[in-house]
C-alpha cells in the first residue's frame, strides 16, 4: 500500500497507552492505581441518564440534523446567558460527538502549508497533531517557562505574525492544570484586537473545574472578538459524561457551513438520545457539579501537598481542572523513567510530560480524578519506590 505522507505527521494520546500497558499489567496480576486519564470517577448524574432512557423509550432512534438538534442548542444558549450573561445565536452552536472533532475542525479551517498555528506546550496533544498533520507551521508558547505553569499574554501577542492564522488556548489547561485569571485575558483580549486576521480557539472544557471559587474568564465576555472566536466547551468534565461522546462548539458565523459540511463528511450527526440527556444536564441543578468539587478540592490538597514531600519531586498548585504536573527531575529520573518505573515498581499508571510537548521531559502528569485513599496508597508507593 502507498500511504498518504500526512499520516506519518499524525500523533496520538499517550493516555490511552499508559492505560492499555496498565491494564496488561492487571492482567498478570499486578495491582494498579490508574492516575492516567482525564476522567472524573465519579456517575452521570441520575437525571440526565433518565433523560436518555426517556429519549429513547419516546423513539428518538433516528438521524438527526448534523448541527444537533434544535432543542439541545438552545438549551447550550440558554447555559452560556446563565453563566456569562451574554446572547448568542443557536445557529452558531453546533453539537459535536465530544470535544476531539472541534479541535480537529477548527484547525483543519485554517491548517495549510504555509501556515502558522500558535498554541500552548504542553497541551492536549491532539492539538499538535493535527497542526502537524495539515502540513501548518506550529509556533508553541511555553508553558514550563513560569513557575506555576501559566502563559504569559506578552508572550503571546510576541508570536504573532502575518501568517498567524489561529491561537489556541486551553484554560484552565490539560496537562498542567494551571488556570489563568482574568486580568491576563484582558491584557491577551486587549492585545488581540490589533491582529483581526488571527482566529481563537477557546479551551474552556474545564470551566466549571476552577478552584478557591474564583470566576471563568471566558471568551463568550469579549464581544469585540466574538466574530472570530471559537469556543470548545462540553459535557463530559462536567458531568462525568466522558463515555456519551457529546459536546458543543461555537463559531464565527461565516465558518457554520464549512464546520457543518466537516460534519456531515465525518459523523454525520451526534446520537439523538445523548443529546437530550444533554440538555437536561444543562438545564438542571448544579449539585453533581458542586459535590465533584468539594471532592476534587480535598484530592488537590492532597496531592499537592503529597508530591512535594517526595525527595526530588517540584508540583505547583492546579488552579483547575484536576491534573497535577510535578517535575521529577530532581528524582536523577526524566518523566518517562519516572512513569515506567511507577508503572512497574510501585503499581501506580501516570504520564510523561512529553506525551504533551517535546519541552516537557522533566515532567509528568497525575490525574486525581481518583479516590482519596487511592492517591494516598499511589503516594506512599512511590515514596518507597524512590527510597531504594
Amino acid at each position: 500500500m502507498k500511504l498518504a505522507k500526512n499520516l506519518e505527521r499524525l500523533g496520538t494520546e499517550s493516555a490511552f497507552s499508559v492505560l492499555a500497558e496498565a491494564k496488561a499489567l492487571e492482567a498478570k496480576g499486578n495491582p494498579m492505581i490508574h492516575l492516567g486519564l482525564g476522567q472524573p470517577d465519579f456517575k452521570t448524574p441520575k437525571h440526565v441518564v433518565e433523560a436518555a432512557k426517556k429519549a429513547l423509550d419516546d423513539g428518538h432512534h433516528g438521524y438527526v440534523m448534523s448541527n444537533g438538534i434544535l432543542e439541545c442548542r438552545q438549551a447550550v444558549t440558554r447555559w452560556i446567558k446563565k453563566r456569562y450573561s451574554v446572547d448568542v445565536d443557536f445557529e452558531r452552536i453546533l453539537i459535536m460527538p465530544g470535544g476531539k472533532p472541534t479541535m480537529s475542525y477548527a484547525i483543519q479551517c485554517f491548517g495549510e502549508p504555509g501556515a502558522e498555528i500558535i498554541h500552548p506546550t504542553p497541551a492536549f496533544p491532539i492539538y499538535e497533531s493535527m497542526i502537524n498533520y495539515t502540513g501548518s507551521t506550529s509556533v508553541p508558547y511555553d508553558l514550563t517557562e513560569d513557575k506555576d505553569l501559566k502563559f504569559n499574554p506578552e508572550k503571546i501577542l510576541s508570536l504573532i505574525t502575518d501568517k498567524t492564522r489561529l491561537l489556541i488556548l486551553i484554560n484552565p489547561n490539560n496537562p498542567t492544570g494551571s488556570f489563568v485569571e482574568k486580568a491576563d485575558i484582558d491584557v491577551l483580549a486587549e492585545g488581540l484586537k490589533k491582529y483581526p486576521h488571527v482566529t481563537i480557539l477557546s479551551d474552556e472544557i474545564y470551566s466549571r473545574q476552577i478552584f478557591d471559587n474564583k470566576e471563568m474568564p471566558s471568551f463568550f465576555n469579549y464581544p469585540e472578538l466574538r466574530e472570530r472566536l471559537i469556543v470548545l466547551e462540553g459535557w463530559s468534565k462536567a458531568y462525568s459524561m466522558t463515555g456519551w461522546r457529546l459536546g458543543w462548539s461555537f463559531w464565527p458565523k461565516e465558518l457554520v457551513p464549512h464546520v457543518n459540511k466537516l460534519l456531515i463528511n465525518s459523523v454525520s450527526c451526534v446520537n439523538a438520545a445523548a443529546q437530550f440527556a444533554g440538555i437536561a444536564a444543562l438545564d438542571g441543578p448544579d449539585d453533581s457539579i458542586n459535590e465533584m468539587m468539594v471532592k476534587f478540592t480535598e484530592r488537590r490538597k492532597l496531592i499537592h501537598e503529597g508530591l512535594n514531600s517526595l525527595p526530588g519531586v517540584e508540583c505547583s498548585l492546579p488552579g483547575g481542572a484536576f491534573y497535577a504536573f510535578p517535575k521529577v527531575i530532581g528524582t536523577g529520573m526524566d518523566g518517562s523513567v519516572f512513569c515506567k518505573r511507577a508503572m512497574h515498581e510501585a503499581g501506580v499508571a501516570i504520564v510523561p510530560g512529553t506525551a504533551f510537548g517535546k519541552t516537557c521531559q522533566d515532567y509528568v502528569r497525575f490525574s486525581f480524578a481518583a479516590s482519596q485513599d487511592n492517591i494516598s496508597q499511589a503516594l506512599e508507593n512511590i515514596k518507597k519506590m524512590l527510597s531504594k
